[in-house]
């Protein structure tokens, strides 16, 4: 384990050596700067826990010193020390960036005093250190090239993820369940100029309706039986930071107007409460029901939908990202390998086809838990095509006798595509009535591709 590393900056040798081997009888490796200048060239070339430095110095400060370090290296903490002591060498040493101060003296209860703020100031930086390195890593996890998949679908997505981002644009994404909205949502939030900020979620279609108002804009103690504490809600929480509101077309019609004004003002009043809180929150929304249809059946609010969806975003449902399975496949073996001493499981080729062609009616979701549950069975070996469940391992669908057939005299392939792509969509849509959602789920389309696709052949019902 590598020995913390302490620098002492201070034109008084005396002083400099004294400090210097209480620090290594502390156990820390020292190394010594006579000046500013000399001290921020150790700084630069290496790894350091500590810097101890005296306030006055020939040429730079020492609180010169504490700003230059901090400017190149945030998280390592510096401690200043001083020969004047009183509050305004204190506060002055705090402004400049420092952990502490401390002042000169060279006594037996100074010696304790310098080893145990050396301590506290090295578990400081190191906590502050791997903060930024989890909070980076965190939001490498969302960045877009770190979502699995090269599908013209899920770069649509993406495409317009990248758009909005960094804008305070209120979001609402659709599609099926398990196709990955709150990881589009963590997306827009990671990327965005909140991303050091809270991302907080509520999935509205699992909290009692009774519950999710005090859940979203919290109560006061009092406010309705079992009450006997005050509870802060999400919308506090999220201040300053982004909200994901998940299932919200679960949510009431009674809640929906209460939603409705805070997403206008941006204001809310706690639960038993007449007080008016104010916050700065960014709203992301996801559903997996048809809105529109909702607000016919009268079960969603026109205005609420129309405050929500300032920027659509549809999330593809997997069976339309082509060739996204292996990837997908491959990444979570790859994840679920992790920490394991011979790796992580391998696919044979023939599993992956089949894996490949499966409809996948849950998504992402199915095809992550179907990896876990072979890699658990499997253990380190390799997944076969054995290894899938019955309804996997089914060969792949013999080609239709009734499928065109290339004539001696060769045909348009464009234009045959073309014929019968437009006799599929207009089947699903007369079979609906032309209602355009249920087609595009018939036909296993997002409901934007299809209207694209009727308006490029110019369909109507009089077809």
């Amino acid at each position: 384990m590598r020995k913390t590393h302490v620098l002492v900056v201070d034109d008084d040798e005396h002083y400099r050596n004294a400090v210097s081997r209480i620090l290594l009888r502390a156990g820390h490796q020292v190394t010594t700067a006579q000046d500013a200048s000399d001290a921020m060239t150790v700084v630069l070339a290496t790894p350091l826990d500590l810097v101890m430095c005296d306030v006055k110095m020939p040429g730079i400060s020492g609180l010169e010193l504490v700003r230059r370090v901090h400017e190149s290296e945030p998280d390592l903490p510096c401690i200043i020390i001083t020969g004047y002591g009183g509050a305004e060498s204190s506060v002055d040493a705090l402004r400049a960036g420092a952990f502490w101060y401390l002042e000169k003296s060279m006594d037996g209860a100074a010696h304790d005093v310098l080893r145990r703020l050396a301590q506290q100031a090295i578990e400081h930086g190191q906590l502050k250190s791997e903060n930024r390195r989890l909070q980076q890593e965190l939001q490498g996890r969302h960045k877009f090239d770190s979502v699995v998949g090269q599908s013209a679908a899920l770069s649509e997505v993406l495409h317009i993820v990248e758009r909005v981002a960094d804008t305070d644009s209120t979001v609402l994404i659709t599609g099926e369940s398990g196709t990955g909205k709150e990881v589009i949502a963590r997306a827009l939030h990671f990327n965005s100029r909140r991303a050091e900020r809270p991302f907080v979620t509520v999935n509205c279609g699992a909290i009692p309706e009774e519950l999710l108002e005090s859940e979203l804009f919290g109560h006061i103690k009092g406010a309705f039986t079992g009450a006997i504490h005050a509870r802060v809600g999400r919308f506090s929480l999220a201040d300053s930071g982004t909200l994901f509101l998940d299932e919200i077309g679960d949510m009431s019609p009674n809640l929906q107007v209460k939603l409705l004004r805070a997403l206008q003002d941006q204001t809310f009043e706690p639960v038993g409460s007449s007080e008016t809180q104010r916050v700065d929150v960014r709203i992301v929304a996801a559903t997996n029901q048809d809105l529109e249809t909702a607000i016919t059946e009268k079960r969603f609010r026109e205005d609420l939908f129309y405050r929500l969806n300032v920027i659509p975003i549809e999330s593809p449902a997997l069976r339309e990202r082509d060739g996204d399975v292996p990837l997908l496949v491959h990444h979570f073996l790859a994840r679920m390998g992790q920490g394991k001493e011979d790796g992580p499981c391998t696919i044979s080729d023939e599993a992956l086809a089949a894996l490949a062609r499966h409809h996948w009616p849950g998504n992402v979701r199915e095809l992550e838990n179907l990896v876990e549950r072979l890699v658990v069975l499997c253990g380190d070996g390799e997944i076969g095509l054995s290894d899938l469940p019955p309804s996997l391992r089914a060969a792949e669908p013999a080609a239709d006798a009734n499928a065109p057939r290339v004539p001696e005299a060769g045909l348009s392939f464009h234009g045959v595509v073309d014929r019968f792509e437009a006799d599929l969509i207009l089947q699903a849509l007369e079979r609906t009535h032309w209602n355009k959602n249920q087609a595009a789920k018939l036909l296993g389309l997002n409901r934007t591709t299809l209207l694209e696709k009727i308006k490029k052949k110019g369909l109507s019902p009089e077809e």
